[in-house]
């Protein structure tokens, strides 16, 4: 877990600090976008190790991030999470069936969050290992 880097993209600063204080609180790194068009940019500079994705971002909206993250291969094996307050009846098939790693509806517990971000990057790195 140490040294790990998390990519919050959300359009709320509140939302940002929120997370990245949680998350920071278990030693890892974070790293913020707050569109669309940031997120690519902030994804391919910061190479991050999981990221949290916002569905209702200005400038587009989250499927469209994901989808494009998924598309570029530097950027397509790294485990995106899906943080969004949408009711997830619909979106967490979509988002699920682009390629994210797991769907969390807002608000959400720390410990959800972080145990959520743990077997995240313990899957990314299971498969990593194994080459897949």
């Amino acid at each position: 877990m140490a040294d790990e880097t998390i990519l919050i993209i959300d359009d709320s600063a509140e939302t940002r600090l929120l997370l990245s204080l949680r998350l920071k609180a278990q030693g890892y790194r974070t790293v913020f976008a707050a569109d669309a068009l940031e997120a690519i940019t902030r994804a391919r500079q910061a190479q991050p190790d999981a990221i949290l994705l916002d569905l209702g971002l200005p400038g587009s909206n989250g499927f469209l991030v994901l989808e494009r993250l998924k598309a570029i291969s530097t950027l397509a094996q790294i485990p995106v999470i899906i943080v969004s307050a949408e009711e997830p009846a619909v979106a967490q098939a979509k988002a699920f069936a682009i390629g994210a790693a797991a769907y969390l509806q807002k608000p959400l517990a720390q410990c959800t969050l972080v145990e959520t971000v743990e077997k995240a990057l313990a899957a990314f790195r299971e498969s990593a290992k194994s080459g897949v």
